[in-house]
């Protein structure tokens, strides 16, 4: 009894990734719907979650505004913003087919995916997608792509492709993964498929490469990775797994209160991140859940600090510098 009184008694050092949470892409989304609500008034609609976070989620609804599934549920005319992820062309046909003011919250990165798919399809080539099916990201750059697109998620799944001509094919890939995520599939389908196109590594986007690598760094050097960010957020799981390959017990958590004080059994030094659609204000709450279970010493690694930003659509801009 005295060894586990003494245990968690003991001092915790807490390590803190860096960079985490929130990247550009989050930000501008977010600033979006509140500057959206700040000039049109409420309610204003957003299509899907803004971002995979609930507590995000949560605090837009409370300022007015409403999320819904599918566009008929708006009505017509109304103030309509699109996800940061991303919708497919048919979408975007309905919205203008029931006159909604719609404003695009797609992230950039995004876009440009589906810039470069379109281009490879007017090229005449077959476009081959690296991402997870039923994401919505994944649904929306299928559907921006006119001549079809075939999904890969495994490189078995490039074993299994069948192609129209194996001499005209692009690939492209789903934001949220990274470089690492992706590398053993883009060699599998240049081994099939030698004559095969795809964007430069430098293309893909640099939020979830920096986050990826900060958590092996961090791995490295704790025993347990605490991961700050919701269940259906891709980045935030992919996070934990990381950590779980360098053999670190990792814990995805929505906020603090899902903290299991028993995860700190035997711990001396924990590590924090958070997914990319995770705000800051929820690691410092579990970094504050942490003192109250034991003494802390807060630590940040050395990482990449990132300086990107995004303009925001120009009528959201544009009011923003009148009202200035």
């Amino acid at each position: 009894m005295k060894s586990e009184e003494s245990s968690r008694a003991a001092p915790l050092v807490v390590v803190l990734a860096q960079p985490r949470g929130f990247c550009a892409g989050v930000e501008r989304a977010i600033d979006i719907v509140e500057r959206a609500l700040d000039r049109y008034g409420p309610p204003v609609y957003v299509r899907h979650e803004i971002v995979h976070n609930r507590h995000v989620v949560d605090e837009l609804r409370a300022k007015g505004a409403r999320f819904v599934d599918e566009l008929d549920e708006i009505p017509e005319g109304a103030v309509t913003i699109f996800s940061a992820h991303g919708v497919a062309r048919a979408v975007v046909d309905e919205a203008g087919g029931r006159r909604l003011h719609v404003i695009d919250a797609t992230c950039p990165l995004v876009t440009k995916v589906h810039n470069e798919g379109q281009r490879y399809d007017r090229l005449g080539r077959e476009v081959v997608l690296i991402g997870h099916a039923g994401h919505p990201e994944v649904v929306g750059t299928m559907g921006q792509i006119p001549g079809g697109v075939l999904l890969v998620e495994t490189v078995a799944d490039v074993d299994r492709l069948v192609v129209r001509d194996p001499g005209q094919l692009a690939f492209v890939t789903q934001t949220t993964l990274s470089v690492d995520d992706t590398r053993d599939i883009i060699a599998a389908l240049r081994r099939r498929f030698p004559a095969i196109v795809g964007p430069d590594t430098r293309d893909i986007c640099y939020a979830t490469q920096n986050r990826q690598q900060a958590v092996r760094r961090l791995a490295g050097e704790v025993d347990l990775v605490l991961v700050v960010g919701s269940p259906n957020s891709s980045n935030s799981n992919r996070l934990r797994e990381i950590a779980g390959e360098f053999g670190r017990p990792a814990r995805l958590l929505d906020d603090a209160s899902h903290l299991d004080p028993r995860w700190l059994d035997g711990v001396a030094r924990v590590g924090v991140t958070a997914g990319a659609s995770a705000p800051e204000h929820l690691v410092q709450d579990l970094v504050a859940a942490l003192g109250r279970l034991r003494t802390v010493e807060v630590r940040r690694l050395d990482g990449v600090t990132e300086n990107v930003r995004f303009r925001l659509p120009a009528e959201l801009a544009e009011a923003t510098a009148g009202v200035a």
